[in-house]
């Protein structure tokens, strides 16, 4: 058999573990030892647990082998996955071999410790259980007893041959000592190996963020590079591939309301149903008054809206929708709306994603809300942040939802945030909220910058704020530098002298 047949012929087992099976293109390779390398709380012990749990959940019965943790305090420790080792164990598809050392071992000495022992108990545990995945964690703990490199070397072969005779998938933890260097810490385990994947931990501007890789997968394809993921009770290991998302989702030309009668004449009859909006504006502007009008105008159309608010608590927001004259009880009350409030802190960029899918899943709205996506900035490097926004927006788009996102300029008169650099490119629509200085007064301008798909009014707008809402008014015909931040007021009869000039060059 010549070597482009044999690549067609190595046969992927699925591992179950969420994400992994797409990055690696359909599982692990079967019958394959595969070492998961990665520092102190990257979670390596997690994912070889989960690989043997859902094994099981698929009819496959596995073997853990421990040289670490005891078995006890593994049982306890994956409860809070959800996963309940006790209850396999008696129905004899998980089984442990303890290879754990034991309070008041004396350290071994080098010729003293031979694997064919160990060995010889993982085979009769294999055979015994009939299973078919097996998990190793650690093998760290396994060669701190030898001193000769050729020794650790040889003796990972032998363990490696073993499994591959007997026809298990098998996963091989392996401890590194720094995120972005040496393999392993030994330097030998990732070449008696076929396939290689590292889990990071990095940490970047005080913020922990969770990659897994695929470094070597022998004789089979996979996908290349670094993926975020995280770990949740009663899931396990998650992973978010972003070469997942495909721009393959519908288009409508349905329109819906934006909440407001002027504002959806200035985008040329409303947004497109499964439009992504981005309004920015400097912090008062009228923001999240722009996204109640927007979940009231869905409401109206008994329409299902969904809030996520990261900045305002949720009687808060209840009492400004009242103050505009939308009722947010009632809505809740009829099942028409729900307002998710959560403080961007209280956990990863990565977890918010995966919850908020969650969410919209469940739910199943026409609209979502997010108010405000600067809010999540604070929480996240620069490319977490991006691979957020991407994952969320691209969800919404595949499952036809209208979405609405927030973004807060950081200078009052004007600017760009570092949101609407990763966000601008994915939305089909942004509205530009501005103050304009005028007399010593403040005054609000509005102007619809971009509709994907449409014509809209390019006028920059003033509008007032009270009780009933927004009120969108006449344009600015004798200020310029709005957008750029410097308001200068121009004499009217300038105004006509230059729409003149123009006028006879036409």
């Amino acid at each position: 058999m010549n070597q482009d047949n044999e690549q067609e012929y190595i046969e992927k087992l699925e591992t179950g573990i969420p994400g992994f099976d797409f990055l690696s293109e359909g599982g692990l390779p079967k019958g394959r030892a595969t070492l998961v390398a990665g520092t102190a709380g990257s979670a390596k012990t997690v994912f070889a647990c989960q690989f043997l749990a859902e094994g099981i959940k698929r009819g496959e019965n596995g073997v853990f082998v421990t040289f670490e943790e005891p078995p006890k305090a593994l049982r306890k420790n994956m409860r809070g996955f959800g996963w309940n080792i006790s209850q396999w164990e008696e129905e004899r598809k998980w089984a442990f071999v303890d290879a754990s050392p034991q309070p008041g071992d004396k350290p071994m000495v080098t010729g003293e410790y031979d694997l064919g022992a160990l060995i010889a108990r993982i085979e009769f545990a294999i055979r015994k259980y009939k299973a078919q995945r097996v998990s190793m964690d650690s093998l760290g703990a396994i060669f701190s007893h030898f001193m000769d490199m050729a020794q650790v070397r040889s003796d990972l072969f032998r363990l490696a041959s073993a499994l591959r005779e007997l026809e298990v998938t098998a996963i091989m933890t392996a401890e590194r000592t720094q995120e972005y260097g040496e393999i392993s810490r030994y330097g030998v385990e990732e070449f008696v190996a076929d396939n290689v994947v590292i889990l990071r931990n990095a940490l970047a501007d005080e913020k922990r963020r969770r990659t897994i890789e695929i470094l070597k997968y022998r004789g089979t394809d996979h996908q290349k590079g670094e993926f975020p993921f995280t770990v949740i009770s009663n899931k396990g290991l998650v992973i978010i591939p972003l070469s997942a998302i495909e721009l393959e989702q519908k288009s409508s030309n349905i329109r819906i309301t934006s909440g407001s009668e002027e504002l959806d004449r200035m985008c040329g009859g409303g947004f497109f149903r499964d439009s992504i909006i981005l309004v920015s504006g400097a912090t008062g502007t009228g923001k999240t008054l722009m996204v109640t009008e927007f979940m009231a105008g869905g409401v109206a159309n008994g329409e299902r809206c969904l809030v996520f608010a990261f900045e305002e608590s949720r009687e808060q927001l209840f009492r400004n929708a009242t103050g505009w004259g939308v009722d947010f009880n009632r809505m809740e009350q009829e099942g028409k709306l729900k307002v998710v409030c959560r403080y961007p802190e209280t956990t990863g960029l990565e977890n918010h994603l995966i919850s908020m899918k969650e969410m919209i899943e469940e739910f199943k709205p026409n609209r979502v809300a997010v108010d405000s996506l600067s809010a999540l900035e604070r929480v996240s490097s620069l490319k977490g942040f991006r691979e957020f926004i991407i994952g969320l927006t691209s969800f919404i788009k595949q499952k036809e939802i209208g979405g609405l996102f927030t973004s807060t300029t950081p200078n009052l008169l004007g600017g760009a945030s570092i949101t609407e650099g990763h966000i601008s490119t994915i939305t089909d629509s942004i509205i530009l909220l501005r103050y304009v200085e005028m007399y010593g007064e403040m005054r609000r301008g509005i102007t619809v910058l971009k509709m994907r798909g449409s014509m809209h009014d390019k006028d920059i707008r003033e509008f007032s704020i009270d009780n009933k809402g927004m009120h969108i008014g006449k344009p600015f015909r004798n200020v310029t530098g709005i957008l750029a931040g410097t308001p200068t007021y121009t004499a009217q009869a300038e105004v006509e002298r230059l729409s003149g000039l123009f006028e006879e060059r036409s």
